[in-house]
């Protein structure tokens, strides 16, 4: 089996560089600085799971390769999506299955304008990764799981190799028969949980224990479990409580991702996260005072950081 792997950043190196540790035929599509960067110090993973490091196969977009891949997982941030669509392009067959590794679902609905349904599966991740300042990647946590599933919930031919080619890896890589499920509920919680720490600037455990903190928290939940129903989104009954339940449950320290992102004055997700979900709810006509209070705070901050 062939595998495509866009990016060698935190997502993409990390699961990719697992699958090449256990013998995966694994070629990553990188820009040309990341190219010459992997060439001349390889592909270097530090993570509390073991280390690794090896010369990874590239290609850059538009190089010719001889042959079509099998799998194409795409893990790269929202906003670099669509250059990844048209970079893909020439390396889909009508067998290839292309797995994202994006958080929410709106680019589910991108990959349909230019693929058929069926070459397109379902797929998320828990992983603390980042890229350190020599191009390494740094894996700081337990967390470092790896989801996929045919979006129709079948046990198919197809995802059964892709199951059996990777199998023992040191990531933890799981096939779901409830993919579309687990993609919903975890779209859910990181924008849930996003959304109130970047609202307030802070870590979690200060908003919870401030006066109507908690209150703000579960009242965000439940709205966007009311959108996602508008929708038919395919979520729990009862998926509010365990979502809340989690946030109880953090570390008090515990930020957002994106929040991180936001103090290093960096690029967000809010247009494919909270964005993607006000669309839906003027859609299916839902009220939604606490996610328009939050997507104006993500978006003054992006006019901010692009004066």
């Amino acid at each position: 089996m062939k595998v495509l792997v866009v990016g060698a950043g935190a997502v993409g190196g990390y699961f990719g560089g697992r699958l090449v540790e256990n013998r995966v035929d694994v070629t990553f599509l990188v820009r040309e600085r990341r190219q010459r960067e992997l060439k001349e110090k390889g592909l270097v993973i530090q993570s509390v799971h073991g280390d690794f490091t090896f010369k990874p196969q590239t290609i850059i977009s538009g190089q010719e390769v001889p042959f079509l891949f099998d799998v194409i997982l795409v893990g790269t941030k929202s906003y670099h999506f669509k250059q990844a669509i048209e970079d893909i392009s020439p390396y889909v067959s009508e067998d290839t299955l292309i797995i994202p590794m994006l958080n929410g679902i709106k680019h589910l609905h991108d990959l349909e304008t230019v693929f058929p349904k069926r070459n397109i599966a379902g797929g998320l991740c828990f992983v603390e990764s980042t890229v350190g300042s020599k191009g390494e990647i740094l894996q700081t946590s337990g967390a470092h799981q790896f989801v996929f599933g045919e979006r129709s919930g079948q046990d198919t031919e197809r995802i059964k190799k892709v199951e059996e080619v990777f199998s023992g890896t040191k990531a933890t890589i799981i096939k779901s028969q409830t993919i579309m499920k687990d993609m919903w509920h975890k779209y859910m919680f990181i924008t849930g949980l996003s959304g109130i720490t970047t609202l307030f600037r802070s870590s979690i455990g200060p908003i919870r224990n401030a006066e109507y903190g908690l209150e703000m928290i579960q009242e965000i939940f439940y709205e966007i479990g009311r959108i996602m129903r508008a929708t038919g989104a395919p979520i729990d009954d009862e998926i509010e409580v365990s979502q809340i339940k989690k946030i109880k449950e953090m570390d008090e320290t515990m930020k957002s991702s994106m929040q991180r992102d936001m103090e290093k004055n960096a690029q967000i997700e809010a247009d494919h996260l909270q964005g993607y979900l006000l669309e839906l709810a003027e859609k299916h006509r839902v009220e939604t005072p606490y996610l328009r209070m939050i997507y104006s705070n993500l978006h003054t901050y992006e006019l901010q950081r692009n004066e």
